[in-house]
């Protein structure tokens, strides 16, 4: 662009903000004397003419401008606005779209392609544009009161979309769910409930050993555990030996979470010392506990014919879980995903609950299940009573007996190198 071009452009843009159309005008067709075809002029000359709104001229500069610079995004949101003024709905489109491919992140956009279609009525390319850019305005940090009105408007048209369509789709699946197995059901509707926005999808998160490609699931299908019938058959006496035994010897319930002294304040020093979670354990990472095992025949023998993990020093583990009224486990995952955690309930007063992932259950004395704890999970006991479970570990269901053989040597031969010094696991 040569200086006079340039000038002239600066003239007629003042020109253009005291109001004085006509001398922007003149000024801008000397301009295109000079350099044919000039973007800026053009533009200039397409924002006059929306300010008088003559649609039609401005859409024939607004056009000229961007087959000129076509790269330009604002010259195709121009285009747009002249595309509107005229009531040509597929021209702005084509033009709002042509913006869009030039920066999917042009937040404005997005914007006015989603009143676009919002307009048409094309409610599931509207909510698409929506969310797009809901995304796109996370990251403003000062946002206008007038887009702020505008964006809000848009959560709640894709909240009732989403609403309506998760409606439409669960009418439609209704009979073939209603008639499917129990984990088809689970599964297919914690998939619905993702896809709609209703719960989140939970990796493990392992402290420990990550075993790859085992299935992530927050419950594991009852299925996998054939013994658990037999197991609930006996909750009435495994009950009966945990309130003998805690009624002659309260103290072998010791605190369930105890760190190291001087460990920095987190999540656990609530409950750091605190009988409001505590525990009799019967084994503990594979040690025997000889007194409370003596004092429950029945809850050991139950044990023992179940086929647990016997890993020297690190399982199983066994106990009876008490969580004093009104105590909070918090969300927390554990050491290693090779393992399934039961839960066999033995006292629970009601708005007891536990969750797992994105599933909250209510235990019910004498019902066991089986959890996968290296997914995020926590529990509560809102009532009076106190609360206990027994709990213990068993092998992952998903695990051949090739894998839990080739673990245990991988465990024994890791912890022997630590006690040679070598680094263990």
């Amino acid at each position: 662009m040569d200086v006079t071009v340039g000038r002239l452009l600066q003239q007629a843009v003042e020109a253009r903000r005291r109001g004085q159309g006509e001398e922007a005008e003149r000024l801008l067709s000397q301009a295109l004397m000079r350099h044919p075809g000039e973007p800026q002029a053009l533009n200039l000359l397409g924002l006059i003419a929306l300010d008088r709104q003559d649609f039609a001229d401005a859409r024939l500069r607004f056009a000229a401008a961007a087959q000129a610079d076509p790269q330009e995004a604002a010259l195709w949101m121009n285009l747009a606005s002249a595309e509107r003024g005229l009531g040509a709905a597929e021209g702005e489109r084509a033009a709002l779209q042509r913006a869009i491919d030039i920066d999917q992140r042009n937040l404005m956009a997005q914007i006015r392609m989603a009143q676009l279609q919002q307009r048409l009525d094309e409610r599931h390319g509207a909510a698409d544009s929506w969310s797009k850019a809901l995304a796109l305005s996370a990251a403003i940090s000062d946002m206008p009161p007038a887009l702020a009105a505008t964006l809000e408007d848009a959560r709640l048209f894709v909240r009732d979309h989403q609403a309506r369509f998760a409606a439409r789709i669960e009418s439609e699946v209704a009979p073939a769910l209603d008639a499917a197995s129990i984990l088809t059901r689970r599964r297919f509707q914690a998939c619905l409930d993702h896809e709609f926005g209703r719960r989140s999808i939970y990796p493990n998160q392992c402290s420990g050993l990550h075993y790859p490609f085992l299935p992530a699931d927050e419950f594991f299908d009852r299925n996998h555990f054939p013994w658990m019938d037999q197991l609930e058959a006996q909750t009435d006496a495994i009950r009966a030996e945990f309130l003998a035994l805690v009624a002659r010897d309260g103290g072998a319930v010791r605190p369930y979470v105890r760190q190291d002294a001087g460990t920095p304040e987190n999540k656990w020093t609530a409950l750091d010392g605190s009988l409001d979670w505590g525990a009799m354990f019967l084994w503990e990472y594979g040690v025997r506990n000889e007194a409370v095992c003596a004092a429950c025949p029945q809850t050991v023998a139950a044990l023992e014919a179940l086929p647990r993990a016997d890993i020297p020093g690190r399982a199983p583990s066994a106990f009876f879980s008490l969580l004093k009224p009104h105590s909070h486990i918090p969300a927390h995952t554990g050491v290693t995903n090779t393992r399934a955690i039961i839960h066999l309930p033995l006292i629970v007063p009601p708005a007891c609950s536990f969750r797992v992932g994105g599933e909250t259950r209510e235990w019910r004395e004498g019902v066991a299940f089986a959890f996968d704890d290296t997914i995020d999970h926590e529990a509560w006991n809102g009532s009076d009573d106190l609360r206990v479970v027994l709990i213990f570990d068993v092998w992952n269901p998903h695990l051949s007996l090739e894998e839990q053989q080739l673990l245990k040597q991988f465990y024994a031969t890791a912890d022997a190198s630590k006690a040679d010094g070598l680094s263990g696991v």
